[in-house]
């Protein structure tokens, strides 16, 4: 287990202790008025741990208590991990960013636009350009999600099964193959839209290294960065480990178990569909070294994963003219605020803190995952902050600005 949480004293790396405590107070208050069962939270400051709490349960029933390797469903913090790995593949020149998408899944030859009607009766029009990479990167792609309830196409792909990180019965060729078939939303690079994108990167990386996902993952990412409790399921011997997953319906406001934390689950066995935009799992620890690594800039423990350019050159406002999310968004739903807010390959990018109307530094980089899981990696002030909880959706509480208020006031120096 990953449980190598040496805390070093705060003032060491220029934090207050006593606002750092206060993390864990204030969460508290979500526990005890039953809004969650259980929440950790890491900051880190100059590759040091300063903070690691972890309060409340894993599961309401059993009453385990929520601990420093807890397992939980990072969800869309997939994400992140999935385009640094096919940048990995760009760093060895496998493709550039600006080629078609059909280059290397040949399905996406046929792509077309929306152009009115219904799910079931529609007119296309011809994309005004060809899909490439850093459009699925940064989610200008035209892609979408089934959950979007928002628009025809969403429904369309509800009728084919592609349900993001909750596909089954296919494996990513097969759900890259389908996708092939629905129009996109908008020609690429026109909007933003949060999407299935990311799947696809996920597809491109098995197609440009000859590797199943989960094992490019495995042994270029997880095994040298020592992310042992990451991967696509929970194997049987950790179990024990894994949160129960609950939600919180925002029009009913009905509460229940989601997802239990067991044989039972839907990650107790390995599946065919290997969502690299929200199929993983993790801990605490694991998604820390992760993030340390790139707050590195591509290195960690001596082993160099991707040059400090590529990393420099991922946290840089890829949306045309420098826009921001807000400017380009056509999207019923995104992990993250997107006034002031940019987006690189792979995460959101801090434009303007004060448009954003969040404390925090320009520059900065973060995503969530869909059970309220969230990080952030802040290079001007050397800080990786994480929390993990189990709670879907993320839009239930507003735990991410409210975490990063309490950090930032813990600066000291």
């Amino acid at each position: 287990m990953n449980v190598a949480t040496k805390v070093v004293r705060a003032e060491d790396v220029g934090l207050i202790p006593e606002r750092l405590d206060a993390i864990p107070k204030y969460m508290q208050s979500y526990l005890d008025s039953g809004k969650l069962a259980g929440v950790s939270t890491l900051v880190s400051r100059r590759g040091e741990i300063a903070h690691f709490e972890c309060i409340g349960v894993k599961d309401k029933d059993t009453k385990a208590p929520l601990t420093h390797d807890t397992i939980f469903r990072i969800y869309s913090m997939t994400k992140p991990i999935t385009s640094l790995a096919l940048m990995m593949l760009y760093e060895e020149s496998k493709f550039q960013l600006n080629h078609p998408v059909s280059r290397y899944i040949p399905a996406f030859k046929k792509l077309k636009v929306w152009a009115g009607g219904n799910e079931k009766e529609y007119d296309t029009k011809p994309c005004e350009r060809a899909m490439t990479i850093r459009d699925l990167l940064t989610h200008t792609s035209g892609l979408t999600y089934g959950f979007m309830q928002a628009h025809p196409v969403d429904a369309m792909y509800r009728a084919a099964g592609i349900d993001g990180a909750n596909t089954v019965g296919m494996t990513l060729e097969e759900f890259t193959e389908k996708l092939a078939d629905i129009p996109l939303l908008f020609s690429p690079g026109k909007e933003w839209s949060y999407s299935v994108a990311t799947d696809v990167c996920g597809r491109l990386v098995e197609v440009l290294s000859g590797m199943p996902l989960d094992e490019f993952f495995s042994t270029r990412i997880f095994k040298p960065l020592g992310m042992i409790d990451t991967g696509f399921h929970v194997p049987a011997e950790k179990l024990p480990r894994f949160a129960s997953n609950y939600f919180k319906n925002p029009v009913t406001h009905k509460e229940g178990l989601m997802d239990k934390g067991d044989a039972t689950s839907t990650y107790a066995k390995p599946p065919s569909f290997l969502s690299g935009g929200g199929g993983l799992v993790s801990t605490m620890m694991d998604y820390w070294r992760f993030c340390q690594m790139l707050l590195n800039g591509g290195e960690f423990d001596g082993h160099r994963f991707v040059s400090r350019k590529t990393i420099d050159f991922m946290r840089m406002n890829h949306l045309p003219e420098d826009k921001t999310m807000a400017q380009m968004s056509s999207s019923a739903f995104s992990e993250l605020a997107s006034e002031g807010t940019g987006f690189g390959l792979g995460f959101a990018v801090t434009l303007d803190p004060a448009e954003l109307q969040q404390i925090g530094s320009h520059g900065s980089y973060s995503w969530g995952g869909a059970a309220s899981t969230y990080f952030w990696i802040d290079p001007e002030e050397d800080i990786v902050a994480i929390l993990m909880t189990q709670l879907y959706p993320s839009s239930t509480y507003p735990l991410r600005p409210q975490l990063a208020q309490l950090v930032y006031a813990a600066i000291g120096d």
